[in-house]
């Protein structure tokens, strides 16, 4: 019997996974690998197994039976077992159901942190997650329930929505409703973490103007302080000037 490591891959690019990700990659006699790691982390790997489970949103996908199914047999099967998943294995990423079935099946494991795209969207913007006095609770959440409904609320300082680049409008619409202002800031970043990630800025009543840019391409979306563009420091010799209003301008 084996032991299985899961590993957070990063949000986009092979080179965002951690230092001790990759030398646990490096050890893999099989990789159950995500639909949206980077196929460059094969080299880290080349004598491993590649075994694609990947999922897309709500649409065809791996089942999380088949997977949990096939994750036991391989660690009974092999010395090491690699689940490699986007972003972080703690975050959406269905990390509970996976463990649980290796603890019925006595298997050993690891968990390997890894980013996960709020933290890649907040870097790509320059807009810190949480600010001094105004930004002191952050929320991760998915834009669609597993029934396939939508869910938004203010909870945080800042929210921060997943797998939410089909369902702007009603997410814009759904958070006003919610008791959010309608000049609060919004970010959208699709792609995050790789090359061609885009990023637009807005105000919440303007957010579902972010849907021609983004379709079709794994966004995230944040609201609130953690949206707000940082604010220069006044100094004695440089007049601070207020910043023009940008409802959809974009930051690439």
């Amino acid at each position: 019997m084996g032991r299985v490591v899961f590993i957070g891959a990063g949000p986009g690019e092979a080179d965002l996974i951690t230092v001790r990700g990759r030398q646990r990659l490096a050890q893999a006699d099989v990789v159950l690998f995500d639909a949206l790691t980077d196929p460059a982390l094969r080299e880290a790997a080349p004598q491993a197994q590649w075994l694609d489970v990947g999922k897309r949103g709500f649409g065809h996908a791996t089942g999380q039976g088949a997977i949990n199914a096939l994750l036991v047999e391989q660690a009974l099967a092999h010395g090491c077992v690699v689940r490699l998943k986007g972003g972080d294995p703690s975050v959406f990423g269905r990390l509970e159901e996976e463990i649980a079935s290796l603890l019925a099946h006595g298997i050993a494991f690891e968990v390997v942190p890894g980013v996960t795209a709020a933290l890649a969207a907040a870097a790509h913007t320059a807009r810190p997650l949480t600010r001094r006095g105004s930004g002191r609770s952050v929320s991760l959440t998915t834009a669609m329930t597993h029934l396939g409904q939508l869910h938004a609320t203010r909870s945080a300082d800042t929210e921060v929505f997943y797998m939410a680049g089909q369902q702007l409008p009603e997410l814009a619409a759904r958070l006003l409703e919610a008791g959010w202002p309608a000049e609060a800031p919004a970010s959208v970043v699709s792609r995050a973490g790789w090359p061609d990630a885009q990023a637009t800025t807005h105000r919440l009543a303007d957010l579902a103007q972010a849907a021609a840019v983004h379709a079709g391409r794994p966004a995230v979306v944040t609201v609130g302080a953690g949206a707000a563009s940082v604010v220069p420091a006044r100094t004695t010799n440089t007049p601070e000037f207020p910043e023009s209003p940008s409802p959809a301008a974009t930051d690439d």
